[in-house]
Order: structure tokens, then C-alpha cells, then sequence
């Protein structure tokens, strides 16, 4: 568990910067951060500007409404549409132009621009949203309500030799102004297969996690309730597919899968991806759209890195065998000399197997073997040990040579 801990904080300390830049391009930024820019397109007929007013979010938008368009020394004045949108043809390429309008007493510019030539120009200018209440209650008694995973929750995904390491790292967002309860309760299973379900710290003391069942327990306060969990999977070849449904509807899908080699990520759900770079390593990118509560999310990972099983098997058979074939050769003789022949035999094989687990033990302490792989080679090395010690002490002939009394811890 303590490996498994630094394992985790390493990870979420190396997808730091990392996240910074998907929050920064695929997370809808604040309207008022984009009021007023410029943008070109190619959507709208040569030499036309649209701009869309709304007050305070994307979907409050401002109807017939007056924007005016400066164009050199004159004004133009259009009404916006039902979409908030006034649009304003035929402009004299290369005019300096300035979209303005004024609402409730406020006035809002756009930057200065020179009409386009070639294609159109969209923006927007965002009115401040006064009608909205006041601070939040967190104090005040719990009604039933609904919350939803908010845009900044994430899905990473980190493949290993033998295992996929998942993470959820949930935004549950209560939008009202006091705490509210879910008609249901918030849990969830991890996907099928799944094992080690943990809570990561820095989540909220809400949640639990009970076998492969993840529940946050009510009532919500206002704002954002973190819940980070991670679990992992089996890799018993190059690809897997994962399935995940969560109690609440999910604002944006974004998915980030850590690159080794030539990994793919597909998902009907995912509608861009990209390859991008953090602190050295390669990270794949992927944003989608929302996602109604029970729905499920199917992500498919395809030409993973991983070691066959089958080396590792045959590897034990033939430990298991050559250990049963020593014990039968050491009963099947009485002569004293093929009995310690045999014995000579077994403790051969007692030491080289002694051998292999120091260097296993120094390659583990030098970060060169996973801890999957440390922790099913080292179990087949110690069944061997066992095996070859209660052979020898089947065979009361003579002293051990290695004075050796016991198997290693």
C-alpha cells in the first residue's frame, strides 16, 4: 500500500503542469475573459462580422437587442437575433471597426479590428449578469437537489507491465445556493476487473471506498466536493477496454492516457484527441461532450506494452518439476552416496534460487523491476525455496554444508 501511495502521488505530481495545459485548452474559459476579441472564421460570407451579446454565461443570451458597429467615422446599428447574434455585411476592407453596446448602464467595447477581406469575423461581448443571488448558504438546511460532474473532471489512465492504473478525479459540483441531497445515493463501481479501489488523499472525508464501490455521502455543500479514486486493472494482452458509468451527469468528458510507445485511445464518446508533453514524457489528450448520469463511457486502449504470461508459467512448471523430480531421485535409491548426490543436487539449486531473490531484491531497490512483476517473481522464488527446503529435510543424511537454517523473510 505505501508503494502503491508514492506510486499514485508520483503520477499526480508528474500530470501537474500537464493538467494546467488541458484545463487551459480543452475547459470553456469565463465569457468575460473572451468579451471582445477578434476572431477570424471562415463560416460567415467575405467582409461580415457577427457579434453575440448574452449576460454573464453562453446560454443567456440577449435578444433584440441594439449593438452598434463602428466603422471608421460612422456607426452601423443592428438588433441581435434569438441567438444574441447581430451580423454586419458588405464592410469596406481594411476599416477599423469597433463593436459597442450598452446594457443596464454598461458599456461594452470590442478591441479595435480592421474588417476582413477575406472571410468573417466572430466575437462577443458579455454583459455582467446582475440578476444572480447572493453568496451561498452553506449552513443552511439540506434540500433534495441534483449535482452534477463538473468540466474538471478527469479520467487518467496509466499503464504499467502487467496492470492499467486508473484514476478519477471527480469536480462534483452542487450548483445551488444551499446543501443539497441526491434523490439517490452518489456511488459508483469501478470497472469490471478492477481491484485495490483507494481513496487519494486530498479527497473529501464524504467518500469511501468499499470493495470496488466508490460512495460519497450526502448532503452536498455548495460548490465543489473532490473525489479522487483510483483502482487497476489486470493487462493480459496489448489492448483493453474499459466501461465506467457514474450517478451524475458529466459536463465534459476528458480523458488523459500517458503514451508509452505507440498506445491508442478510441471511444465513440471522444470527439479530439492529441499527443502532448509534460516533464518528459508523452501524454494523450482527449476531450468530449457531456455525458447523462448511467450512461456508460467505453474507452478502448490498444497496443499496450506488455510481458507474456507465458514465459512466467513455463518458467514455474519447470521450477515445479525439476523440485519434484530432485525429491523423487533423492528417495529412489538407498546408497548412501546417490542420496547425497541428490542432496548436493538440491542444495545447488537452494542457492542459485537464494541468488536470484538478493538480485531481485537489488533490482527492486534500484527501480529497475515494477512492483508486479518484483511481487509474482519473488513469490515463485520463494515457493521453490519452500519446495527445496522440505526436500532436504526429508533427507536426514548428513549436515547442511551452507549452514543454511531457514528461508529467507
Amino acid at each position: 500500500m505505501i508503494a502503491k501511495s508514492r506510486f499514485i502521488i508520483s503520477l499526480l505530481c508528474s500530470l501537474c503542469v500537464f493538467t494546467a495545459l488541458l484545463v487551459a485548452q480543452f475547459q470553456m474559459p469565463d465569457p468575460k475573459q473572451m468579451a471582445g476579441i477578434p476572431r477570424p472564421v471562415n463560416d460567415l460570407p467575405n467582409a461580415t462580422v457577427s457579434v453575440r451579446l448574452i449576460r454573464g454565461q453562453l446560454s443567456n443570451n440577449i435578444a433584440n437587442f441594439p449593438v452598434e458597429l463602428h466603422v471608421g467615422s460612422q456607426v452601423r446599428t443592428v438588433k441581435t437575433d434569438e441567438a444574441g447574434r447581430a451580423e454586419f455585411g458588405n464592410l469596406p476592407a481594411g476599416a477599423t471597426l469597433k463593436a459597442v453596446a450598452v446594457v443596464d448602464g454598461e458599456r461594452l467595447e470590442s478591441q479595435e479590428f480592421p474588417a476582413p477581406v477575406q472571410g468573417g469575423i466572430r466575437l462577443m461581448l458579455v454583459a455582467t449578469d446582475k440578476s444572480s443571488g447572493p453568496a451561498t448558504e452553506p449552513d443552511a438546511p439540506a434540500v433534495s437537489g441534483q449535482v452534477v460532474l463538473g468540466g474538471q473532471s478527469r479520467i487518467i489512465i496509466e499503464p504499467g507491465d502487467e496492470a492499467i492504473s486508473v484514476y478519477y478525479l471527480l469536480d462534483i459540483m452542487n450548483n445551488a445556493r444551499t446543501p443539497v441531497n441526491p434523490p439517490a445515493t452518489f456511488a459508483f463501481e469501478m470497472p469490471t476487473g478492477a481491484g485495490g479501489t483507494t481513496i487519494l488523499d486530498g479527497s473529501s472525508p464524504k467518500a469511501t471506498a468499499n470493495g470496488t464501490r466508490v460512495q460519497v455521502s450526502g448532503p452536498f455543500p455548495p460548490g465543489r466536493t473532490v473525489v479522487q479514486a483510483a483502482a487497476q486493472l489486470p493487462l493480459g494482452g496489448a489492448s483493453l477496454e474499459l466501461t465506467q458509468r457514474f450517478p451524475a451527469n458529466l459536463e465534459q468528458l476528458s480523458v488523459i492516457v500517458k503514451k508509452l510507445g505507440d498506445t491508442k485511445l478510441s471511444s465513440p464518446q471522444i470527439a479530439a484527441q492529441q499527443d502532448m508533453k509534460a516533464q518528459g514524457e508523452v501524454f494523450i489528450a482527449a476531450n468530449g461532450g457531456a455525458v447523462a448520469a448511467g450512461q456508460p463511457i467505453v474507452l478502448s486502449i490498444d497496443n499496450l506494452p506488455h510481458h507474456s504470461a507465458v514465459p512466467r508459467w513455463t518458467a514455474l512448471s519447470l521450477a515445479s518439476l525439476i523440485v519434484v523430480v530432485g525429491v523423487w531421485m533423492s528417495r529412489r535409491s538407498d546408497d548412501a552416496n546417490g542420496r547425497q548426490a541428490d542432496r548436493k543436487r538440491l542444495i545447488a539449486r537452494r542457492e542459485k534460487l537464494f541468488a536470484d531473490l538478493i538480485r531481485l531484491e537489488h533490482e527492486r531497490r534500484a527501480g529497475k523491476v515494477a512492483d508486479l512483476k518484483y511481487a509474482a517473481r519473488r513469490e515463485t522464488l520463494m515457493a521453490g525455496l519452500e519446495q527445496v527446503y522440505g526436500a532436504l529435510d526429508d533427507d536426514d543424511i548428513g549436515p547442511d554444508p551452507a549452514g543454511r537454517s531457514g528461508v529467507a523473510a
